[in-house]
């Protein structure tokens, strides 16, 4: 079955960047676009960002846009989320996302001083 797996989350400070990655099994990874979402405490789950099955393109929530990037190797059947110049409201629960409806268990980023 689909197994979505994130890693890399943490606690970083006000302007600190933070790198997280997922790492896909049990689909053919290079045929899916694939997504990352957050939720924040007492929040909705919000789109951050999603890239295309080659990695030729991708979109950006606005709150995000200019200080984030996604990646993705298919040779590592894995996609990753370059976080920059990061703010307290970035502190969210992160998870990756594929087909709509498979999802990561997510990983925690806190940003605070």
């Amino acid at each position: 079955q689909v197994q979505l797996v994130e890693s890399g989350g943490g606690l970083v400070q006000p302007g600190g960047s933070l790198r997280l990655s997922c790492a896909a099994s049990g689909l053919t990874f290079s045929r899916y676009a694939m997504n990352w979402y957050r939720q924040a405490p007492g929040q909705g789950r919000e789109f951050v960002a999603a890239i295309t099955r080659a990695g030729d393109s991708s979109n950006y929530a606005d709150s995000v846009k200019g200080r984030f990037t996604i990646s993705r190797d298919n040779a590592k059947n894995t996609v990753y989320l370059q976080m920059n110049r990061m703010k307290p409201e970035d502190t969210a629960v992160y998870y990756c996302n594929v087909r709509v409806i498979y999802w990561g268990q997510g990983t925690q980023v806190t940003v605070s001083s």
